[in-house]
């Protein structure tokens, strides 16, 4: 019981860790969501969209993490 606990912990850790990051992720997918729900955007451009767009927020992200100060 104590392993999943640890495991659990770890799991919520990674998406409570960069919160900046994890809402941009929520928006963009949510922004697709919307895109082509919506707005009638064909299912493959909103995977596109999606493909795209999660690799630059990954790297908009570590480049904001390099920047930082050390504290």
């Amino acid at each position: 019981m104590t392993l999943l606990k640890e495991i659990a912990a770890e799991l919520a850790g990674m998406f409570v860790g960069d919160v900046r990051m994890s809402l941009m992720v929520l928006l963009l997918v949510a922004f697709a969501g919307i895109l082509i729900e919506f707005a009638g955007l064909d299912p493959l451009v909103g995977g596109v969209l999606l493909v795209i767009g999660c690799p630059v927020l990954l790297i908009a992200n570590v480049r904001r993490a390099t920047q930082a100060p050390l504290r």
